[in-house]
């Protein structure tokens, strides 16, 4: 009869050397202690990955910045197409005009300039 006794007793003892293990490991302190471990562990990858990210944003905005430049390079030069026009046609007359100024030095007869154009 003392065999069941001593189980009981032994099961009681083990349940209440389990619920004690189970309070001391869940109590706040050991977890705020596993919560500085992980945060000791993965601050330094983390900080890493901030610095990472931080170069590649400056990367990115030099690279934006460029683009934009380019973009307002075309653009102007779209605009300036008028501007090239003028010029062409400024060229042609000065052109044609040396042709003329060559053709009266050499003693033929020059044909009538063109009037000059206003671009």
């Amino acid at each position: 009869m003392e065999e069941p006794e001593m189980q009981l007793k032994g099961k009681k003892v083990t349940d209440k050397f389990t619920e004690s293990v189970y309070v001391l490991a869940n109590e706040p302190s050991v977890a705020l202690y596993r919560l500085q471990e992980h945060v000791r562990r993965s601050l330094p990858e983390l900080a890493q990955h901030k610095a990472d990210m931080q170069r590649w944003e400056e990367q990115s905005q030099g690279a934006i910045y460029t683009v934009e430049y380019a973009c307002s390079a075309v653009k102007n030069l779209v605009d300036s197409s008028v501007y090239f026009r003028s010029v062409e046609g400024l060229l042609k007359q000065a052109i044609s005009i040396r042709d003329h100024m060559n053709a009266a030095a050499q003693g033929h007869s020059p044909e009538e300039p063109p009037p000059p154009s206003s671009a």
